[in-house]
């Protein structure tokens, strides 16, 4: 015989939802491979420079927004996820793509070249944004 769930069974329920964890904010960058490989050899240090400055102006940029307010309110648990574009093509698709989309986002573009280097997303709950960038790898 089935019974339905009893009066303390939804309030305990409803307890253990309310005590949840909240959900992983994350801050995503892509970053681009090319850079580093020849003809361009990009130094390391100017790459993670890039990554940097895309990140810094997310941030920035989304400063106001409920999930930037809250990543940022505890700096020893933001967590950042780098994926590896393959070229500029890619990178700027990519950027067309959010912005179709209305997914926050910065294109970082090196200047005076007005070369795209990087996008950074704002923080975003871990799975809000994966749809969009699970063809990409990690940077290694």
């Amino acid at each position: 015989m089935h019974r339905g769930a009893g009066p303390a069974f939804l309030l305990v329920r409803k307890m253990a939802a309310s005590t949840a964890e909240p959900q992983v904010l994350v801050q995503y960058l892509v970053l681009r491979k090319d850079l580093s490989q020849a003809p361009f050899s990009w130094p390391v240090g100017a790459l993670v420079a890039q990554a940097c400055h895309a990140a810094t102006a997310a941030l920035h940029t989304h400063r106001d927004h409920p999930d930037t307010v809250a990543y940022l309110r505890d700096l020893g648990r933001m967590r950042k996820v780098v994926l590896e574009a393959p070229d500029e093509s890619t990178l700027k698709e990519l950027a067309e793509t959010l912005q179709q989309q209305n997914v926050d986002h910065m294109l970082w573009l090196e200047q005076p070249e007005n070369i795209a280097t990087c996008i950074a997303l704002r923080p975003y709950p871990k799975g809000e944004v994966n749809q969009y960038l699970k063809k990409f790898r990690l940077f290694k």
